[in-house]
């Protein structure tokens, strides 16, 4: 298992980024969580095995319909454990 912290920069706030993201991250298994940040970018960690954070990130590349995504800033943390995927709101 292992944890990365993804940061997702572009049109990703107000298009169903986040609802997405948790659905995205159900379907594969993944736990963590997900937040809008103030700067407009969207944070996400997941917690999977190499295969399924693989897969994720790819999806995070793109991301849902309306989203424009830019740039993601992709980091491996200790490993975190999460009871499911959560979207955070601060």
């Amino acid at each position: 298992m292992q944890t990365l912290s993804i940061i997702v920069t572009g049109k990703v706030q107000g298009v169903w980024f986040r609802q997405s993201t948790k659905e995205r991250a159900l379907e594969l298994d993944i736990i963590g969580e997900v937040s809008n940040q103030p700067d407009g970018t969207v944070k996400i960690i997941a917690t999977g095995t190499k295969e399924q954070l693989s897969l994720f990130t790819e999806w995070c590349k793109q991301g849902p319909p309306k989203a424009k995504v830019i740039n993601l800033d992709v980091k491996e943390l200790p490993v975190q454990s999460f009871k499911s995927f959560t979207i955070e709101r601060y």
